[in-house]
């Protein structure tokens, strides 16, 4: 006679008896851990940092920091993941170890200053006051890198100063090609002293930051002795300071350069159309042929070029009374005489001869009317 089983569902006893109580799994509407059947299992968010940041080699040990606050999170909630957390963690101890080779060889460094030289042009080019260059990509347009050579050889540039400009905002390369004519044309003259001496198919160009390069603190405007045509070289140093002059010629080209530089600044307009400015520089002249008049006089000038040098004075003498005659003059035809007049008495035979005794070039410079104004290069 058998007996009916009891009401309800009843599952066969397994014949191993129940399983220990630390490996009792809640059955029924729930699978193992209390998850419903058919309910995805999330992700740990931070096993997805980690793996993120080791693939990434970012921020090395924060990947490896998450990597392990994951697993141990895992472990507890149930939750997935635990692959990317062992890989972030991995990848990421590695990504510190490179990072520590990297640092102790200084390739960081190496790095930074790699990019600096490419957005600045080689870091503004580097060249100082003295240096001479060839320039792979010419000296017009946009210079980018430059090879510094022997100033004995050929080459094609040479630096003759360089300006540093002040801080802050972009100014402009409007702003800084007008600081670049000012500063540079009144520069030449110190680096190279004696202007009858330079060759002809010399010109002034000039290196300039770029708004790029600014970002990165190139400030310098390097001012450049470069051939007049594209594709000409110079041969030999321009260089002609007071290291390269004895006291007399140092003195002599001294009160010459200061008069060029008072005639360099004749007014644009025409006496016709501006006398006023015409008369207020030639009064400027005046004054300055005053001072230069007495600083030959008072020199002790050798033997040999005492004669030479008084008679260049009286001829700056002269000079001197038509510019006070011409800033005075009544109206523009008598402005024209007494102009012709006093530049008919500049750079004359009494300047050649003492330049001659006293060892100068004695060729004096070619007009420059019709030549063109300048040259530029920005890095």
């Amino acid at each position: 006679m058998s007996i009916p089983p009891p009401p309800g569902n009843q599952r066969p006893q397994d014949p191993y008896g129940p399983p220990p109580a630390d490996r009792q799994w809640t059955h029924g509407p729930y699978g193992p851990t209390g998850h419903p059947y058919g309910t995805p299992v999330s992700v740990n968010a931070l096993a997805v940092a980690a793996l993120v940041l080791g693939v990434l080699c970012f921020l090395p040990a924060a990947g490896l920091v998450l990597g392990l606050i994951a697993l141990r999170q895992i472990r507890r909630s149930g939750q997935s993941g635990r692959g990317m957390a062992i890989a972030g963690a991995v990848l990421s101890s590695v990504g510190m170890v490179l990072w520590a080779v990297v640092l102790s060889t200084g390739a960081v460094s190496k790095a930074w200053e790699g990019l600096k030289d490419g957005a600045q042009g080689n870091e503004s080019l580097s060249l100082e006051k003295g240096d001479c260059f060839d320039a792979p990509g010419g000296l017009e347009g946009d210079t980018y890198d430059v090879d510094r050579v022997r100033c004995e050889g050929r080459h094609d540039g040479e630096v003759f100063a360089v300006v540093t400009l002040p801080g802050g905002a972009f100014p402009g390369d409007t702003r800084i090609t007008d600081i670049a004519d000012e500063k540079c044309y009144a520069l030449q003259d110190q680096y190279a002293m004696d202007t009858w001496a330079m060759p002809a198919d010399v010109d002034v160009y000039y290196l300039m930051p770029s708004r790029e390069s600014w970002r990165y603190g190139d400030r310098a405007i390097t001012c450049i002795f470069g051939g007049t045509e594209a594709g000409t070289e110079l041969t030999g140093s321009l260089r002609g300071d007071p290291t390269t002059f004895d006291t007399d010629q140092v003195v002599f080209l001294s009160t010459a350069n200061a008069l060029d530089t008072a005639l360099y600044e004749e007014p644009e307009t025409t006496p016709e159309d501006d006398l006023a400015a015409h008369r207020a520089w030639a009064a400027q002249v005046h004054d300055v042929l005053g001072e230069q008049i007495e600083a030959l006089r008072g020199h002790p000038w050798p033997s040999d070029a005492r004669t030479p040098v008084a008679d260049l004075v009286e001829d700056l003498e002269d000079a001197r009374e038509e510019w006070r005659r011409a800033s005075t003059a009544g109206d523009a035809d008598a402005y024209y005489t007494h102009y012709d007049k006093a530049y008919g008495s500049v750079d004359g035979p009494a300047t050649v001869t003492a330049r001659k005794a006293l060892g100068l070039a004695t060729t004096p410079p070619a007009s420059e009317e019709g030549e063109s104004p300048d040259s530029e290069a920005q890095v």
